[in-house]
């Protein structure tokens, strides 16, 4: 089964009292932004979910998604100088 773009969302949970609101992995306090940071340093998913047992590929594919899709998104505006 392929992973569709969209599917991000039903593993992304945004709760204020949830890590101060970060964006997690549903039913867990593991931070997207970890994973990102980790994936950056060039840990692979099989580390990544050797090191997190509660993740699933599926969740690390969510958190490329849901990063991708906050940038899609993002306002850009061109700084000028004077």
């Amino acid at each position: 089964m392929k992973y569709k773009e969209n599917d991000f969302l039903k593993r992304i949970e945004i709760n204020p009292e949830i890590m101060v609101g970060k964006p997690v992995i549903k039913g867990t306090r593991i931070p997207v932004e970890l994973i990102l940071k980790l994936l950056g340093q060039g840990i692979s998913f099989q580390e990544i979910l050797e090191d997190y047992p509660r993740l699933k590929n599926e969740d690390v594919l969510a958190a490329l998604n849901y990063a991708s899709h906050v940038l899609a998104h993002e306002e850009v505006f061109p700084v000028v100088a004077e």
